[in-house]
């Protein structure tokens, strides 16, 4: 674990930057303050100069790296890449590579900032396909989810791949020391699911990886926290997670029109106002802001576009937790024996 960290923040990247990113900056200098840590934050100088001279903690652990130009968040990844040079983006990614920081953090454009960072940063050894994870409230604290939205199609060696990553990001931000992990599939039963989901399920048996699998787990046990990791492709990752959303968004509603029908209702809304705002507290989707492009040679934070500085706040957290754990080289070990695994297989296969 470096004894100091240094994180690079894209301070242009987001709905509401610069200035939610310097408040996030300004919260965790309030929790972080002994010395340790260090902040370059690239953009445009002009605007973040104003904002650092009104928030004193955040400005005494930043070193302002002025750009003259920043990736919006309209531009396909395509035209991002062409123009991202010299960006905001592009150097607080660049600080990654070139050791000068130990994680990115950008509240920006997803795609852009995915095809940036595997750009600079490449793949780690032994994986193909970087995927997103995120955390996911549950009935018994926070599951990790990937992925979330990077890969649309995967193989079954890939969803094996997530897995490791997965049990290593859910060790480093949740401190367990040994994850459970599950397979997402439309039933728990061997047969049930596609090719590609039984394959994976076979060779998370047959790898002999040093891992807690516990097999297939369906949609609704996510959130009832059967599993630490949970483990699909990209397209159903990132349809699960906008209809949590949704569904939290609904709920909400009905409670808040339940609680308005009547007098009687009202008051009872009143008696319970201390039990709504632990409520309130505990599904906050800020607490869980911060998905981590896992299986880059580099660690990068993607915070919501849209969060406000505590949000931010938290994504800084989540890339401060990453750089201070040994999660690169716990997730070595594992893709070493898929690996071998994969060789062994093919050599099988060529010899019948």
């Amino acid at each position: 674990m470096p004894r100091s960290i240094v994180l690079s923040v894209d301070a242009m990247g987001g709905d509401h930057a610069p200035d939610i990113i310097v408040d996030g900056v300004q919260a965790l200098a309030k929790t972080a303050g002994d010395g340790t840590l260090k902040v370059l934050l690239h953009g445009d100088a002009a605007l973040i100069e104003p904002l650092l001279a009104r928030n004193t903690e955040a400005a005494r652990l930043c070193e302002l790296r002025h750009s003259d130009t920043h990736v919006a968040m309209t531009d396909k990844p395509s035209q991002a890449i062409r123009k991202a040079r010299g960006s905001s983006m592009w150097n607080a990614v660049e600080a990654v590579k070139t050791g000068e920081a130990h994680a990115c953090i950008s509240a920006g454009n997803t795609g852009a900032l995915m095809v940036l960072s595997k750009v600079l940063l490449r793949m780690a050894r032994n994986a193909h396909r970087p995927a997103i994870a995120a955390s996911w409230p549950t009935l018994k604290g926070a599951s990790v989810v990937l992925d979330i939205g990077a890969n649309v199609e995967c193989t079954p060696s890939q969803l094996v791949e997530f897995a490791i990553m997965g049990e290593a990001f859910y060790r480093a931000i949740h401190g367990a020391e040994r994850p459970t992990v599950g397979l997402l599939n439309i039933g728990s039963e061997d047969l049930k699911g596609n090719d590609v989901v039984r394959t994976a399920d076979a060779l998370l048996r047959n790898a002999h990886l040093d891992m807690a699998y516990q097999g297939f787990v369906e949609g609704d046990d996510i959130s009832m926290g059967k599993v630490d990791v949970v483990v699909t492709d990209g397209f159903t990752g990132n349809v699960a997670l906008k209809t949590a959303e949704g569904t939290a968004r609904l709920a909400t509603a009905f409670l808040r029109q339940s609680l308005r029908e009547s007098p009687v209702s009202m008051a009872g809304a009143l008696l319970c106002q201390g039990a709504f705002r632990r409520l309130r507290a505990r599904m906050d989707p800020r607490k869980f802001n911060g998905g981590v492009f896992l299986g880059l040679g580099g660690v990068v934070v993607k915070s919501h576009g849209g969060t406000d500085g505590t949000g931010f706040a938290n994504a800084l957290n989540v890339a401060l937790d990453m750089a201070r754990s040994g999660y690169a080289r716990q997730i070595a070990a594992n893709l070493e024996k898929l690996a071998a695994s994969l060789d062994a297989a093919g050599s099988e296969s060529l010899a019948s």
